[in-house]
């Protein structure tokens, strides 16, 4: 017997809950699609929130271990886009350039520089906690779904092979019935 809906990690108080035995195939198979375009969504998110994540913590690292006072004057490769460097030299290292979203630069100190990222990494590690939970969640349902799926599947074939069984059966009675 296939197993009844669950209410998922992710359902909040006022989601209404559907009784998946009652749907017809067709419908289960495109609740299905729809899960699995969401859980793709979801996916490609999360990955995109976990490189950003790394990140942060790698802009954290260098600021932690790769920079010193006694750093200026230090030859750097000055990122001007993702693949793209060029020489510079470090003017001063109590002052840093931190990208602060959408293409903007603010002039921080270390210190400072350090606490914004450590504020990121918390908020990214936060949500991808959340999301991971929703993740969970619509996998869950999916596995319900095509569980429902299977048991609707199984059950119409198994329909249709009692109606051929009956018509053979029938069939041979009726053969057999003749030639007596």
């Amino acid at each position: 017997m296939p197993p009844k809906a669950q209410p998922s990690p992710s359902a909040q108080p006022g989601d209404q809950q559907i009784d998946l035995l009652t749907l017809p195939t067709q419908t289960l198979l495109q609740l299905k699609r729809q899960l699995d375009s969401e859980l793709t969504t979801l996916n490609t998110s999360f990955t995109t929130l976990r490189t950003a994540a790394s990140r942060f913590t790698s802009c954290l690292t260098t600021l932690t271990s790769g920079l010193s006072p006694t750093s200026t004057g230090t030859p750097l490769l000055v990122p001007l886009t993702t693949s793209l460097y060029v020489p510079g030299t470090l003017a001063t290292s109590d002052t840093v350039m931190v990208d602060v979203g959408t293409g903007f630069y603010v002039e921080k100190t270390v210190e400072d520089a350090k606490a914004f990222y450590k504020r990121k990494v918390a908020e990214m590690e936060a949500n991808l906690r959340d999301l991971e939970k929703i993740l969970n969640g619509k996998s869950g349902n999916l596995r319900v779904v095509e569980e429902v799926i299977r048991g609707k599947m199984a059950e119409e074939q198994g329909q249709q092979g009692q109606g051929r069984g009956k018509g053979t059966g029938q069939a041979q009675k009726k053969s057999v019935a003749a030639s007596a």
